[in-house]
């Protein structure tokens, strides 16, 4: 467990640290997947979605549909917090996008987290982003730790 870990881990700041040099003007890792195709997402080795300023779903990337077993058609429209994630429906996550959105605040947290719903408690590493600027999209990162 320790060398998955560890390894997730190192995968996912150094995602952050690449795609911060590569576009700090835009928001640093936030800019980097807003600015990401389709494809790009689908080879990140970890979950993201991403969500308009209504909690709809925009996009869901390969990793995290092999993850939860359900396709990106499935969930494209859906709310976030409400029909996809609902563990994640409490003051720890969806409040703090709807927090930040009220007052027109970046996010950007990381947070262990453990999925719960309809599943095996499962700890991830969730980072959680929203921006004012751009397109005001929030995205989740979930790197699952086994």
């Amino acid at each position: 467990m320790q060398a998955n870990t560890k390894a997730t881990f190192m995968d996912f700041t150094m995602l952050a640290t690449i795609t911060t040099a590569k576009n700090e003007t835009v928001g640093g890792l936030l800019g980097v997947l807003e600015a990401m195709t389709d494809a790009e997402l689908d080879a990140l080795p970890f979950g993201v979605i991403q969500f308009s300023e209504q909690f709809l779903v925009q996009r869901y990337n390969r990793c995290e549909a092999l993850n939860t077993g359900l396709n990106a058609e499935r969930v494209i429209g859906r709310h976030v917090f409400t029909q996809l994630a609902q563990c994640m429906n409490n003051f720890m996550v969806a409040q703090r996008f709807e927090d930040a959105i009220a007052t027109n605040t970046p996010l950007d947290a990381a947070i262990d987290y453990v999925l719960t719903w309809r599943m095996r408690p499962t700890p991830v590493l969730l980072r959680i982003l929203w921006s004012p600027h751009a397109s005001r999209s929030g995205f989740l990162v979930l790197h699952r730790i086994s």
